[in-house]
């Protein structure tokens, strides 16, 4: 039972790191070559460490022989720094704590060391490193068994641990590493799907922006094929459309360019003044429009780190969208307010004006996708994107042949509003 235990507990100590390192590679993201053979050879060091720490020596330290695995991983990984710190350890932990003789240990993991050297410049097997790897191992321990640990001890009852060691040893040295190659295998896989998903993602976009640019240029081909420069008539019904498809493909292009290419350069500016900018520069577009528009707008002043051409990007852009929700029945009422309190700043934009339905609003966000006509679908991104690298939320409220209601709420700086 004292001899279960102790492999329990050295096998939990030796898996542990290695299981660790998995976990990590699985997790991250974006992770490079270097950086994984940095932490594989971290965990494998570990795993000694923790084992000549922490385990159990049991029955003269033949379950320790499971110390040895992280030694042979290194090997059969090709790790020569963790090879070289590994031995090391071992060295020190079977001279200094388990007081074996320091000729016979040194020159034990001189051989294991020629053995690589050996099995480097050949096309060997994994499996026959690690036979290899237990045959000098076992020849060790027996000689130690016989010659040191143990040398007026019963033959049977020496044989019989030195046996049982080995087995324990090569089974483990089998199992534990296909496990670890088994796990890589996986997320090896779990990484290329990401890959696969991530190229599906350009690819569905590049096709998409393809789509949408092709339109506006099949229509402008189609009128040019149709006019007729000696009739006034068609040349004054055509240019225009033309001219409008030609201003729709830069749109669509601009704001993929803008999305793809954001740049946000924060400076001092108070929130306050830059909603009451942008309604000033919209004024004449609003009444044009013949928007009945109401404003709640606060006095009081609310700085913070921010970009403001980008900030103010956004405001446009949703009131544009509020502006050409227009229901033909109806006139159309905009509100336009901030709320303040000790943590947050809001802007409220709300209209009544034509909504979207359930499904509109879930899929509201995503590239390309648009309810109006000569939409692109990016703006909504854009303006997503720029709220947030100001660690902001923008939230969309609405409900079909109601209206819409969007709230921008910012943290305040407590250190900038003394």
């Amino acid at each position: 039972m004292i001899f279960f235990d102790g492999f329990i507990l050295n096998t939990i100590l030796l898996l542990f790191p290695l299981l660790l390192y998995i976990v990590y590679v699985a997790c991250k993201k974006d992770i490079s070559k270097p950086e994984m053979t940095l932490f594989f050879e971290f965990a494998l060091v570990l795993s000694v460490l923790l084992i000549s720490w922490y385990g159990k020596s049991v029955n003269n330290g033949y379950v320790t022989v499971l110390i040895n695995i992280p030694l042979l991983f290194a090997y059969l990984k090709g790790r020569k720094v963790s090879i070289g710190i590994i031995s090391f350890i071992l060295v020190f932990y079977y001279i200094v704590y388990l007081k074996y003789p320091p000729n016979i240990i040194i020159f034990e993991y001189i051989i294991y060391f020629v053995l690589y050297l050996y099995t480097k410049k050949k096309a060997i097997t994994s499996t026959f490193i690690i036979d290899s790897f237990t045959i000098i191992k076992a020849f060790f321990i027996s000689f130690l068994t016989f010659y040191f640990v143990n040398p007026d001890g019963n033959l049977l009852s020496n044989l019989f641990k030195i046996i049982l060691s080995i087995i324990i040893l090569n089974l483990a040295s089998i199992c534990y590493y296909k496990l670890i190659r088994k796990i890589e295998n996986m997320v090896s896989f779990n990484n290329t799907l990401k890959e696969l998903e991530k190229e599906k993602m350009i690819r569905n976009s590049l096709f998409k922006i393809t789509h949408e640019i092709k339109n506006p240029i099949a229509v402008c081909k189609g009128y040019l094929d149709m006019i007729d420069l000696n009739n006034k008539n068609k040349v004054d019904k055509y240019i225009p459309i033309i001219k409008s498809e030609i201003n729709r493909t830069l749109t669509l292009m601009d704001d993929y360019l803008d999305y793809s290419k954001i740049k946000i350069n924060k400076d001092i500016i108070d929130i306050i003044m830059l909603v009451e900018d942008t309604l000033k520069s919209m004024d004449v577009l609003l009444k044009d429009s013949k928007v009945n528009v109401s404003y709640e707008i606060s006095e009081e002043e609310v700085y913070m780190m921010a970009d403001y051409n980008r900030l103010k990007q956004v405001l446009i852009n949703l009131i544009k969208n509020s502006m050409e929700s227009k229901l033909e029945e109806r006139n159309l009422n905009v509100k336009i307010k901030t709320v303040i309190d000790n943590n947050n700043i809001q802007i409220i934009i709300e209209d009544n004006g034509e909504g979207m339905t359930r499904d509109e609003l879930n899929h509201l966000g995503e590239a390309f996708y648009t309810t109006k006509i000569n939409g692109t679908g990016i703006g909504v991104n854009l303006s997503k994107e720029i709220v947030e690298r100001h660690n902001g939320t923008i939230v969309y409220e609405s409900e079909k042949y109601v209206g819409t209601k969007v709230t921008i709420t910012f943290p305040i700086d407590k250190e900038l509003n003394i």
